[in-house]
């Protein structure tokens, strides 16, 4: 009879060799047993995470017939914008995945519009008892009584999308929002002449809660490279409240009466198709735009050339990695490294047909 191969065996002996340290060594930070320095476990963690590695202690725990609950606060697709789909999808791939090792993933969603919405919903899930949270913190005060109340019954929590500073959470996966911002400035700057003047738009209901900071920091590694370049174009600014279509092209309309000379325009959100919509039903021609996002109403303008770049920034893998670090930390006991900003993508209509979001 063939001798079956012990492949928990040979994969901690994989990783003690290239950790160069032996499988005792191993298997302590395995089991989160002490004797082994920071530097040592720091190696060994990350050749885990490099090979993809399940010891046997998620047998146990299928043995055991425990389940493992996460919890998901994110927005709801709306017609508005659909850029939630890609992020849940990246959920609900790791959950299918971590199924079989008893893990379940709640979802809860709120609009993104109503603040009330996503305070009832955090109060669901505290009631819940869940054993972690992946939360899109879109309103801050809010998001802050809420993981605040997170820390106060031990449970864990993961950012994605955008981050809370000082809030202790397990991690953030999502982009450097002002790094973000100066890679639009420098398209820009590629695709205007040197003393063009430039439209920043953003729009959002809350766009003093949540959007202010977000959308913020985005305008603000703009104008930095602008700055930090010497470049003298203008720059102008246009926050827009109501996120209808009506009232966005209102909005457009009376900007452009007071500045008819714009020549490129950056839109901080997903939003960049809603102004697109406006360019062409306007008329108006040969202004560069630079907006946000991998959606369809966004890809139909990027190949027509009224969009010229989307800046992309992975959002299904945010919310894969996100529900893969609760399980990581809590159910192998791995350190997660608090920050793990996603590529910043930029997107054309040369190369959009072999994107991936």
């Amino acid at each position: 009879m063939k001798k079956t191969r012990n492949t928990e065996t040979s994969g901690v002996r994989e990783i003690a060799r290239r950790a160069n340290v032996s499988i005792a060594t191993v298997d302590r930070v395995i089991h989160n047993r002490t004797g082994v320095s920071v530097k040592t476990k720091k190696i060994i963690e990350e050749i885990i995470r490099e090979l993809d590695y399940q010891p046997n202690i998620l047998a146990s725990r299928l043995a055991s017939r425990k389940i493992l609950r996460f919890a998901v606060l994110i927005p709801h697709t709306s017609e508005e914008s659909d850029y939630w789909e890609a992020p849940l999808e990246g959920i609900e791939q790791a959950e299918a995945e971590l199924k079989q090792f008893g893990v379940r993933v709640g979802k809860f969603f709120f609009d993104q519009n109503d603040k009330a919405s996503f305070i009832k919903q955090s109060r669901l899930i505290l009631k819940d008892k869940v054993d972690g949270v992946l939360l899109a913190p879109f309103f801050v005060e809010e998001s802050i009584v809420f993981t605040d109340a997170c820390r106060k019954s031990n449970i864990p929590f993961v950012f994605i999308n955008s981050d809370i500073p000082n809030q202790e959470s397990l991690c953030y996966f999502g982009p450097n929002l002002f790094k973000s911002g100066y890679l639009g400035g420098h398209l820009i700057h590629y695709g205007v002449g040197e003393e063009s003047k430039i439209l920043i738009i953003n729009v959002s209901r809350e766009i003093k809660n949540y959007n202010h900071n977000r959308l913020l920091r985005k305008e603000e590694g703009l104008r930095a490279y602008f700055e930090n370049n010497r470049k003298r174009n203008p720059i102008i600014k246009l926050d827009i409240t109501m996120t209808d279509n009506r009232s966005i092209y209102k909005y457009l309309s009376n900007i452009f009466k007071v500045h008819p000379d714009i020549k490129a325009i950056f839109v901080t959100n997903s939003r960049v198709g809603s102004v697109a919509h406006y360019l062409e039903k306007a008329g108006k021609k040969n202004i560069f735009m630079v907006g946000y996002d991998f959606l369809n109403d966004n890809i139909g303008f990027l190949e027509k050339g009224t969009i010229d770049f989307l800046i992309c920034h992975k959002p299904k893998e945010q919310g894969n990695r996100g529900i893969m670090s609760l399980y990581q930390s809590i159910v192998l006991g791995a350190s997660i490294d608090k920050v793990y900003f996603m590529p910043i993508d930029i997107v054309s209509k040369e190369n959009y047909a072999f994107y991936r979001n």
